[in-house]
């Protein structure tokens, strides 16, 4: 198991793309593993034959653990031979001079569905298991009456010469019972990422004095701004989350002891502002970082935050992706949600959370209108930082997002 990051210390093999007795190339995926913050692929060191699993999946070892062996090439015909042959169910060995090579999940199919994988034409480069599932001998009147009869031919047992299904065994064929639904309150087990990001929210919980600071700003401005912006730029729209990190990045450089990291020792002063933002993917909650934004204009930030969020939707995320946040945004207007209470991502010093932009019956101009409004909560780690200079730089952001021409459009 590799160790990727100073702060990786286990990881959990999701899948095994290849099989003990399988020939293995240098630099070929070999498993599929879990971090805390991503899926990858991990790549073969050596070619020759995998000779041992050591780690299943849905099993999570330690960093540096032995998951599997890679034998000398030596040994690649005998150990593929056996696995081969236990594909056929009893067939017999491998006829002199015929070489294929089969998926895991082709050699499953086969003995599930009794293929006899010598005779099935691979697509490709090896056998898989759409060629199983495509590859199902029967006589052309017995295809037509399956047809007729919605009758899946992958699942009839042939009579015929070789196993080739006839018309007989596709009238006398009775489907199987639907299998019973799963009990829907079984218990469900933890991911590792589900694990490790329950245990940190309850550490920054328990071990950190959090306070929380709201406020509403006026959007209309913001909006109109945006507006703009699109319009001036080429290719491509500005977020709100980017125009969020712009001003957010402006007022940690006015307020730098909100871009502090707390440590035993004192507080580090983090030079470079990277902004953190949460990402809801389909299997966890992300924070990609976006680096040096103080540095970045607008459309950089937009290009840079687009990529990482891409990445981490689609578990392709480095590790380096999610290292060196000294600020996170957590923005959850897109749900409808007006107000939540964010918690701090330690080791940081504060989060900021933002709610939706929605329109409101307020005063305005000594009269009540009705004006786009947005939420902001401030959560911060007390031992870092007081609640005035906390509240001066939540007032900064409000300002920002308020009069906004001069920072987007200058």
């Amino acid at each position: 198991m590799p160790k990727l990051g100073l702060t990786m210390t286990e990881g959990m093999i999701v899948e095994w793309l290849k099989q003990p007795g399988d020939t293995v190339r240098k630099g070929e995926p070999l498993f599929v593993f879990e971090t805390e913050k991503s899926t990858l692929e991990f790549e073969a060191p050596d070619s020759g034959v995998l000779t041992e699993i050591r780690a299943q999946p849905g099993q999570t070892v330690a960093c540096y653990a032995v998951v599997g062996l890679i034998g000398e090439a030596g040994t690649k015909q005998t150990a593929v031979q056996v696995v081969q042959k236990s594909a056929f169910d009893g067939a017999d060995a491998l006829p002199a001079g015929r070489t294929f090579r089969a998926s895991p999940r082709a050699k499953k199919a086969a003995r599930e569905r009794g293929v006899d994988l010598r005779r099935v034409q691979g697509t490709g480069a090896r056998i898989t298991e759409a060629d199983v599932i495509a590859f199902t001998p029967a006589t052309p009147l017995a295809r037509r009456v399956a047809a007729a009869s919605s009758v899946d031919l992958a699942g009839v047992n042939g009579s015929g010469r070789g196993g080739k299904v006839t018309r007989a065994d596709v009238e006398r064929f009775t489907p199987a019972m639907p299998e019973a639904q799963p009990d829907l309150s079984a218990i469900r087990p933890f991911t590792t990422v589900r694990a490790i990001t329950a245990r940190r929210m309850t550490e920054s919980v328990q071990s950190a004095p959090q306070v929380t600071l709201t406020t509403e700003a006026d959007a209309v401005e913001l909006i109109h701004a945006r507006q703009k912006v699109n319009a001036l730029t080429a290719g491509g729209r500005i977020s709100y989350n980017a125009i969020f990190m712009l001003i957010c990045a402006h007022a940690l450089t006015e307020n730098p002891d909100m871009n502090a990291t707390y440590t035993t020792d004192g507080l580090r002063m983090n030079a470079s502002i990277n902004i953190g933002i949460a990402v809801d993917s389909a299997r966890w909650l992300l924070v990609p970082v976006v680096r040096d934004v103080q540095s970045l204009r607008l459309n950089a930030i937009q290009r840079a935050l687009s990529e990482a969020i891409e990445r981490a939707r689609d578990g392709k995320s480095p590790p380096s992706d999610f290292e060196g946040g000294t600020f996170t945004i957590s923005n959850l207007g897109m749900y409808d949600i007006d107000a939540f209470t964010p918690v701090v991502n330690l080791p940081e010093a504060a989060i900021l959370g933002i709610g939706r932009i929605v329109q409101r019956v307020v005063p305005h101009g000594g009269q009540i209108v009705i004006r786009e409004q947005v939420a902001l909560s401030l959560s911060f780690d007390h031992r870092a930082v007081d609640g005035g200079p906390a509240a001066r730089f939540l007032k900064r952001i409000k300002d920002l997002i308020e009069n906004p021409y001069g920072l987007l459009l200058g």
